[in-house]
């Protein structure tokens, strides 16, 4: 459980002190007793504190910022029955009031909604999103959905809408009307407490609402552009932010671009649907608007003559109405897909190929299940049963977007992962974007063009080739820095590429919502412009090794999975399970086997073929040596002494020595070391892992043997490159 802790007073160094720290609350053992901690709750304990760190990968995500921008500066650990709570209150007590407010919400919610749907209410309604399980995330994701799933401008936006409707509904006058609009828009935005996206939100309501009392035109692009000068005021790092980017971009392609399109085709006949009876109002409109009005009077004319002429009238304009509110959406929906396919592709390698569908669902039925679903919590502090009434309502919705987005998200279509986008892509998709807002109002053809060119640079980033970036004719070997894990890529002199390791979590792959596979080993893959790979080799079924795999199989479809010896293990058996459905072949290799591999030859020098494990072990380690012409790399995994003394026979030497087990005393014996002989070697090793890793003597040994080594925790991602004659280059990040 992470509690972020503003305010900790720390007892134990005699003197209060104040910053923000993520503290990690654990139980030392299964089904101890978990303290009850609240906001304000003053806490001594005893545990290092450390300062966040990035994994030094290119294309790493900002660990450090992003726990900056929460206001936190260090974390720490600490057992549960080491916490004690001491007497009286550190925090501020509006803050208490927002959090009792908070829960007491969240509790109504959860007593309206079964369980599997309270989460996502919780999520929709108030932006709780800490029991949204991974699954649901990717399937939202996928579908290009995810922001349905969190409080965002669109949810503050429907409220928005519905509280206004509601009061001027009850009579409330325009100023009223609007400022207590505001005013709701405000407290919510305080209940939230979800920072940028909200308030940005806020801010552009509060500018269209008052520009609206002025009786001053509307223009969203005045609403953006205030609402954006205002929050880069008060934190110019805002405008840094993906969030903030893709907001930004979304309401500037839909005010620049979507607004005058949508005034050009749909506004006037849309227009034209008013007062149709009055014939004064024809001759202030278009040719064609006009004739469009004489045509609907014609067919209810018609309609006259029949049995329930008036229903069927009624039905008549409200499908016409319907038709031209599904334009305008698909319209918008079309223009934001392209219009943020680049922001999509370089911060989440995302090319979300069914998010006009999705959205064309799932918008609506938003917008029925936020106000049901906020009246139903109001009215759960009165009555429960007059509560069950719109909750159901919201129910019915809720159940209508999941399977739209499973549906949808589970379409192995959908989940279309990119690179990162080259810097002339970047420039070109840019321009093209700008080119069809300068041209929206433009003659047609010109307004076609602008927006051909940002289909086609949506289409380009979404299906265009890869161009991985990577050295011709020489053998690569890069450790990837994946904390206290493994991971390797290796790239040979004619492009093959085979992934050894994927990283995860140490201690079991449950024990941690953080996918190294997602998040760390795949943004560097896509950094380096790779789509696919040909070959992912899995050591052993260790969880510090196998725990990103399933991400990586998803995102870059191996022709291949390697691995050794198969242990009775269920996440094992899930992983091999996926592999198969995913159309990817499964081989075992042992000591013995030899092929060819891009141009250089494989050597697989461990386990021994009669190997027999019942429980994986580091010994089950599938070890490879990489020769390209007179050069070598040799992977060993965690693989230990045991292994290592049946390979001293087996010509383990090589110019480089991916070094066992994170270096560990168990790995690189004196003999083994001797039989190698490399030149260099590369621990991959986590900072301030408890493991105390690498070892002294392992680092002493290497360098009593002239062996110039490397570690990940100190030099981040290290590539090497192998000629065939000589290791030429190396490069840390």
């Amino acid at each position: 459980m992470d509690i972020v802790a503003d305010g900790v007073n720390s007892q134990s160094v005699g003197r209060e002190t104040a910053a923000g720290l993520r503290l990690n609350v654990f139980l030392p053992s299964p089904g101890g007793a978990f303290p009850r901690l609240r906001y304000g709750d003053r806490l001594r304990f005893s545990a290092w504190l450390h300062l966040p760190r990035n994994y030094h990968n290119p294309g790493a995500f900002d660990q450090v910022g992003y726990l900056a921008g929460k206001g936190i500066v260090a974390t720490a650990s600490v057992r549960a029955d080491r916490v004690e709570r001491l007497a009286g209150f550190a925090g501020n007590p509006w803050e208490l009031l927002r959090m009792r407010v908070h829960r007491s919400i969240l509790s109504m919610i959860h007593d309206l909604w079964p369980a599997e749907q309270a989460t996502l209410i919780d999520a929709m309604v108030i932006g709780d999103d800490a029991f949204i399980d991974g699954s649901t995330r990717a399937d939202f994701q996928r579908s290009g959905t995810y922001h349905i799933l969190v409080v965002s401008g669109m949810n503050v936006g429907i409220l928005a809408f519905v509280s206004f409707w509601l009061l001027r509904k009850l009579r409330a006058g325009d100023v009223a009307a609007s400022v207590l609009t505001m005013v709701m828009a405000v407290l919510y935005a305080v209940l939230t407490d979800l920072g940028a996206p909200v308030w940005r939100a806020v801010l552009m309501m509060a500018v269209y609402l008052g520009a609206r009392l002025l009786y001053r035109e509307k223009s969203m692009l005045n609403a953006l552009g205030a609402a954006a000068l205002a929050l880069m005021l008060m934190d110019p790092q805002t405008v840094l932010g993906p969030s903030f980017q893709l907001t930004f971009l979304c309401v500037l392609a839909i005010a620049a671009a979507g607004a005058p399109i949508l005034e050009r085709t749909s506004a006037p006949y849309r227009a034209g649907l008013r007062h149709l009876d009055s014939l004064d109002y024809d001759p202030v409109l278009p040719p064609r608007v006009t004739q469009f009005r004489l045509d609907l009077r014609l067919v209810l004319e018609r309609l006259q003559r029949l049995p329930g002429h008036r229903i069927s009238g009624w039905a008549l304009m409200k499908g016409i109405g319907g038709l031209f509110g599904a334009y305008d959406l698909i319209a918008i929906s079309a223009l934001m897909q392209v219009s943020l396919a680049l922001p999509m592709a370089y911060y989440f390698h995302r090319a979300t190929s069914f998010g006009i569908p999705a959205n064309m669902l799932v918008v609506p039925l938003t917008e029925v299940l936020m106000p049901a679903a906020v009246a139903a919590v109001g009215l759960g502090y009165v009555s429960h049963w007059l509560a069950r009434i719109p909750a159901a309502v919201s129910s019915l919705a809720l159940v209508a977007i999941t399977g739209t987005v499973r549906g949808l998200g589970g379409l192995r279509l959908a989940d279309l992962r990119v690179p990162t986008p080259e810097m002339w892509v970047v420039v070109a998709a840019g321009l093209s974007l700008a080119a069809a807002m300068l041209l929206a109002r433009s003659r047609w053809r010109w307004t076609a063009l602008g927006m051909a060119a940002v289909i086609g640079s949506a289409l380009w980033i979404g299906w265009g080739p890869a161009h991985p970036h990577v050295r011709k004719g020489v053998l690569e070997v890069t450790s990837i820095d994946v904390g206290e894990g493994d991971s390797s890529l290796i790239v040979t002199p004619e492009g093959k590429t085979l992934l050894i390791d994927a990283g995860g979590p140490t201690g079991g792959p449950h024990l941690s919502e953080f996918d190294v596979g997602e998040n760390v080993v795949s943004p560097y893959l896509w950094s380096r412009g790779f789509e696919t790979l040909d070959v992912v080799a899995l050591t052993h079924a260790h969880s510090d090794h196998m725990g990103g795999m399933s991400a990586i199989l998803k995102n870059f479809r191996p022709q291949a999975l390697w691995l050794s010896v198969i242990p009775p293990n269920e996440d094992l058996a899930r992983l091999l399970a996926e592999a198969r459905e995913l159309g990817i072949r499964v081989e075992q290799h042992f000591d013995g086997d030899e092929f060819a591999f891009g141009g250089t030859d494989m050597h697989v020098l461990a386990p021994a073929r009669d190997w027999h494990s019942f429980r994986p072990g580091n010994n089950d380690s599938l070890v490879l040596k990489i020769s390209y012409g007179g050069t070598a790399a040799l992977m060993e995994g965690d693989a230990e002494a045991l292994s290592e003394a049946r390979m001293v026979s087996r010509d383990p030497a090589a110019v480089l020595l991916k070094a066992g087990h994170h270096g560990s005393k168990t790995s690189v014996t004196p003999e083994f070391l001797a039989a190698v002989h490399p030149q260099y070697a590369v621990i991959s090793v986590g900072a301030r892992n408890p493991f105390g890793l690498p070892n002294g003597d392992v680092l002493e040994r290497l360098d009593r043997n002239h062996v110039t080594t490397y570690r990940t925790d100190v030099h981040g991602a290290a590539t090497f490159w192998l000629d065939g004659s000589a290791l030429v280059v190396m490069r840390a990040f």
